[in-house]
């Protein structure tokens, strides 16, 4: 049986879909180096089947908004003294800032890299987005794991 001790204070993330919460660590691009991290995959789940989990000791302060994008299914703890203080239940985000790249060589995102790249949801159920620019159309179902920017992409575009 694997064990995973309680964190005293940090994030759970919990209810991920199996297989996406690589997907999740990769895009929070936490610094392993100075947190605890434990990372569970394919974890049996009464509700899910399967699940993946995150802990994340000592971080409280993350940007978790755009997470829904990723797996709307997850949920959010936030553990204080070895209790949920906070259970956040993710959404699809209805606007999304620079989280999806247009792919439309004509959008003016090509042009002007310092526009941002906006898009609006336009079906829930597809999780289909709409460039504001363009009007290009992104379904984030499937492999879209090429169209989630990288955060280190972000920070290379912000000091062009």
């Amino acid at each position: 049986m694997l064990v995973i001790n309680s964190i005293e204070r940090g994030i759970v993330i919990d209810h991920i879909t199996a297989g996406l919460g690589a997907r999740i660590l990769n895009y929070l691009d936490i610094d392993t180096s100075k947190y605890t991290i434990a990372f569970i995959m394919n974890a049996e789940s009464a509700t899910r089947g399967r699940k993946d989990v995150i802990k994340i000791k000592d971080v409280v302060d993350l940007n978790l908004t755009d997470l829904g994008l990723i797996d709307p299914h997850a949920t959010v703890n936030i553990i204080e003294d070895h209790k949920v203080a906070k259970k956040i239940k993710l959404e699809i985000p209805e606007k999304v800032v620079n989280i999806i790249r247009c792919k439309n060589p004509r959008c003016v995102t090509s042009v002007e890299k310092a526009a941002p790249h906006i898009f609006h949801l336009i079906d829930p159920e597809t999780m289909e987005y709409r460039c504001e620019y363009c009007d290009d159309i992104v379904s984030m179902k499937g492999d879209w794991q090429h169209d989630i920017m990288r955060k280190e992409w972000l920070r290379t575009k912000s000091c062009e």
